[in-house]
């Protein structure tokens, strides 16, 4: 019984959930009207079936009335339903329409997406009858440059009107369906049947169009863009491996600066490989604490005692070659290893500077990437506590461009490190983007005066001369320590000791070497100034 009930009150449940719908308020209509009409049959089926009732009698009337009214009802009821069943289907068809367009879009500038692209036919070109050529395209691969700073600037709400006013403008060079956006600041150009000798003109239109100024509001804003491109077919079958091409030439455009634009060349693809083999092995390298730091002198010149050392990174790669810090950093940052990386060579540091006399500072340097992380100076603090070294004995490297990128986050962490007690070196003076405005904003301990300066002390360069004794004048006036780096000759140490400079660094005191060699050069060191 209890089973028997469940079943009833299913099937209950859904004759009311039947005629709750379209169908089943069209057959209640239906069936009423139906109703209504055998009714008045009954009435009046004397006068409509009259010729009838001679021969089969007022029974039959009433039986042909019902089969009468009721295949009508059924055949009205089906052509409803059919009209409705043809509604829902073109219903459905325009929602898949739909749903497609809007999984092979993007919602901000209505391009077509990485997916679309994925999906593109490019052997599909329209062609004249009386076109003989091949068909060929060119993939151009766009990423817009400095548009993270406009992003800051205007807002994200600024930001995606910047992105919809370059794809109306990327747009206007080839077809709304050739013209994708993968997201954030990449775009994707697919440009038809163009000549291989107008490539590269095509990209610099391109780039004069999307560096034009914006305006945002009140605000008028300016980008930069960096291509890179490949030809179909010549540079693979396959439309994908013809953007991958693409990429690698706009990764090799961007690290010629902004507003560049490369054509693929194989020589590319064998740097990049060589790239993915050597970030692969720094990761193994990080988390081996393969990397370690070497340590160059610094030296008082007044009195010739070692004030401190710089710790420099240094690394052999699985081959035993050693590879250049500019390299192996720079890679870093751009996969995001230089925190883990940072913190260990820093730890290290700290842990060997522990054990070298109390008034040797150790000196580190931050990256620019660095000073973006809000957390770097609590990073900074952690690991000198757990090394046990007393913050005043800690010097960081900041160099010129590395405030540009946030000015104002640059401020509070050099804020921070200073209350800490952490003492700050702004590195490569005078080398970068307004360095006496630099001076004016940041509180700096010391100047690093870049080595390319100490050549005119070898060379008499006069103009060279007077910048570095402008250097030095000002440092005085500010009363900032100044160190000069680069010192390799006895020449030029005299001229920065006349010259009346603070601290020297160079291969004529010492080059970067192991935590076990900076204990015999301290000895070393201070037996040459005893004997003296």
């Amino acid at each position: 019984m209890y089973v028997a009930g469940e079943v009833w009150g299913a099937g209950r449940g859904s004759v009311l959930v039947f005629y709750h719908s379209k169908a089943g308020r069209q057959l209640a209509v239906l069936g009423g009207v139906a109703f209504a009409l055998w009714i008045i049959g009954l009435l009046w089926h004397p006068q409509i079936f009259g010729a009838f009732r001679t021969l089969k009698g007022s029974a039959f009337d009433v039986l042909f009335l019902t089969f009468l009214i009721a295949g009508l009802a059924s055949f009205v009821y089906s052509i409803m339903r059919i009209l409705d069943l043809r509604q829902e289907m073109q219903r459905q068809q325009e929602q898949g329409k739909r749903s497609y367009w809007i999984a092979t879009h993007d919602h901000l500038t209505r391009l077509p997406n990485r997916y679309a692209f994925e999906k593109f036919d490019i052997a599909q070109t329209p062609r004249n009858d009386d076109d003989s050529r091949l068909p060929s395209a060119t993939i151009f691969s766009i990423d817009l440059d400095g548009f993270k700073k406009v992003n800051d600037l205007v807002g994200h709400h600024g930001g995606d009107r910047l992105l919809q006013e370059i794809s109306k403008r990327l747009s206007a060079f080839a077809a709304e369906s050739c013209v994708f956006r993968f997201g954030g600041d990449e775009f994707v150009v697919v440009a038809r049947d163009l000549a291989a000798e107008k490539d590269e003109q095509f990209a610099k239109l391109m780039i004069q169009s999307m560096s034009r100024p914006i305006e945002i509001g009140t605000i008028w804003c300016q980008v930069g863009a960096s291509i890179g491109y490949a030809r179909w077919p010549e540079h693979g079958d396959v439309l994908l491996d013809v953007c991958h091409r693409s990429d690698i030439a706009l990764y090799q455009a961007k690290s010629l600066g902004a507003n560049n634009a490369l054509k693929f060349q194989d020589e590319m693809q064998q740097i990049v490989a060589a790239k993915a083999k050597l970030e692969g092995q720094l990761r193994r390298a990080i988390e081996a604490g393969h990397i370690r730091p070497f340590y160059q002198p610094l030296i008082n010149l007044r009195t010739g005692d070692v004030c401190g050392f710089e710790a420099l990174a240094r690394w052999a790669d699985d081959d035993g070659n050693s590879v250049s810090p500019e390299i192996f950093i720079r890679i870093a940052e751009e996969t995001g290893l230089i925190t883990p990386l940072f913190q260990q060579l820093l730890k290290t540091a700290c842990e060997d500077a522990k054990l070298w006399p109390g008034h040797i500072c150790l000196s580190f340097n931050l990256s620019a990437v660095q000073m973006e992380d809000r957390l770097l100076t609590s990073r900074i603090l952690k690991i000198l506590e757990d090394a046990g070294l007393d913050p005043e004995r800690l010097e960081v490297e900041i160099t010129e461009n590395a405030l540009i990128q946030d000015p104002d986050l640059a401020a509070t962490i050099i804020g921070d490190l200073h209350k800490a007690g952490i003492q700050i070196a702004l590195d490569d003076f005078g080398t970068g983007y307004s360095s006496l405005a630099q001076l004016a904003r940041y509180q700096f301990d010391k100047i690093k005066i870049d080595k390319s300066f100490v050549k005119s002390a070898r060379d008499h360069d006069d103009r060279h001369e007077k910048i570095v004794q402008a250097l030095l004048n000002l440092s005085r006036g500010l009363q900032i320590k100044t160190t000069v780096e680069g010192i390799e000759e006895n020449a030029q140490l005299a001229y920065f000791m006349h010259e009346g400079c603070d601290i020297g660094q160079g291969y004529l005191f010492g080059k970067a070497m192991p935590f076990t060699e900076t204990v015999e050069f301290l000895r070393g060191r201070n037996e040459i100034l005893k004997a003296s």
